[in-house]
């Protein structure tokens, strides 16, 4: 049996290999075929009568790897200098704006059918509002580098922002004096953190000189992230931080205390971790996407009760974004549909307090606005000009 499940796991993850590397090809989500795998896997399970343990506890724990990783590996990517600070601010505001106004107007409409607090109704809401950088990302490879890069800026801020936001309704009975005071001192913190912890992971890199250096790194960073998250800080700021730090390090060496981790060193050590970073993120995430599929029920897809509310959410997505990008005069092909929902979704839906729970913002509801989201982004992708795709030989 034991040989058995390694082989079937093996051939599940070459699975997902061959789409990660088909899918500059066919424009369909790897996401997508991952979640009709993993679906299809648990069909034949039960087919033959196959017994398997309860894997439900698992999820949780690989998905906040899983974004940990993705979100480091993104920002190991993102260039940072003056140049790109409109930049920044553009996709900051593109990212804040829409979360903030989909949450408080899905949480109206929740209030008022769902027959709960607004406060109830919110936390339920912000779920929806995030744009998923596990899917956003990948997804985006294959784009111009201005608009792979906007991507990346955007999802990670849409992740750190709509983690935050749901942090400090969930955990804070009010708005108030205190509760803002209490929120901008994490923020303090989590700063501080950022620095020493950034810093001292930087110097480990460039001294280590064991063979097994790069491991140790990525536990640590995990480490420091899950200890954040105990005491509710906003965690997601060291990583998209220390990942800015080890990629921008030719944008920094000039800086006094920055020579005094042997830049030099440490850019070609960060170039190793930046590749082994790639191949974990690749297999956590796949990981996650397979058994978030596996654990689908088909009742729960084809769920008539939700399907209206799925559609109408998607829709008011994409309607927002379209508004947003207008606004802000950026392109709105192929930008307009890379808004996936999908890992953070789960992951706060999950870590949803259990009396801040509603009927109508079920499990249900979730599979689909994740599916219709990833759909509307394959035939954005399918339907997208040769022009703004990725040129043969452009660097990313």
């Amino acid at each position: 049996m034991t040989i058995s499940i390694i082989i079937a796991i093996c051939f599940l993850l070459i699975i997902a290999y061959i789409f990660d590397i088909s899918s500059s090809k066919t424009k369909i989500p790897s996401v997508i075929l991952l979640l009709i795998v993993g679906w299809a896997v648990k069909q034949g399970t039960d087919m033959f009568h196959i017994s398997i343990p309860d894997l439900t506890l698992i999820l949780p724990m690989l998905g906040t790897v899983g974004l940990i990783l993705i979100v480091l590996e993104g920002s190991l990517e993102l260039e940072l200098n003056k140049s790109k600070i409109p930049l920044i601010g553009k996709t900051a505001l593109i990212s804040f704006i829409p979360m903030l106004i989909f949450s408080f107007g899905l949480a109206f409409a929740f209030q008022h059918f769902g027959n709960v607090t607004f406060k109830i109704a919110l936390a339920n809401a912000i779920p929806f509002a995030i744009i998923s950088s596990a899917i956003a990302i990948p997804s985006a490879q294959n784009l111009l580098s201005k608009d792979k890069e906007f991507v990346t800026y955007e999802s990670s801020l849409s992740d750190i922002f709509g983690v935050i936001l749901f942090n400090f309704i969930t955990l804070n009975d009010k708005c108030d004096t205190k509760s803002i005071g209490y929120f901008t001192l994490q923020l303090f913190i989590i700063l501080i953190i950022t620095f020493i912890a950034t810093l001292g992971l930087a110097y480990l890199l460039s001294k280590i000189k064991h063979p097994v250096k790069f491991i140790p790194i990525i536990l640590m960073i995990v480490m420091i992230y899950s200890i954040s998250k105990i005491y509710h800080l906003p965690a997601l700021i060291f990583i998209l931080l220390f990942g800015l730090f080890l990629g921008n390090l030719n944008e920094l060496k000039s800086n006094k205390l920055i020579q005094k981790l042997h830049p030099d060193v440490l850019i070609k050590e960060v170039h190793k971790f930046k590749e082994l970073t790639t191949e974990i993120t690749f297999l956590v995430r796949a990981l996650f996407f397979l058994l978030f599929g596996y654990l689908i029920q088909t009742n729960e897809l084809l769920n008539s009760k939700t399907i209206i509310w799925a559609i109408g959410i998607s829709a008011g997505i994409f309607v927002l974004r379209y508004i947003l990008l207008k606004s802000f005069k950026l392109n709105i092909k192929p930008l307009l549909f890379i808004a996936p929902r999908g890992l953070i979704t789960i992951l706060l839906f999950l870590t949803i307090p259990l009396n801040q729970t509603m009927d109508l913002a079920n499990k249900s509801l979730i599979i689909q606005v994740i599916i219709l989201t990833a759909l509307i982004m394959m035939f954005g992708l399918m339907t997208n000009s040769k022009n703004n795709l990725k040129t043969t030989g452009e660097a990313d």
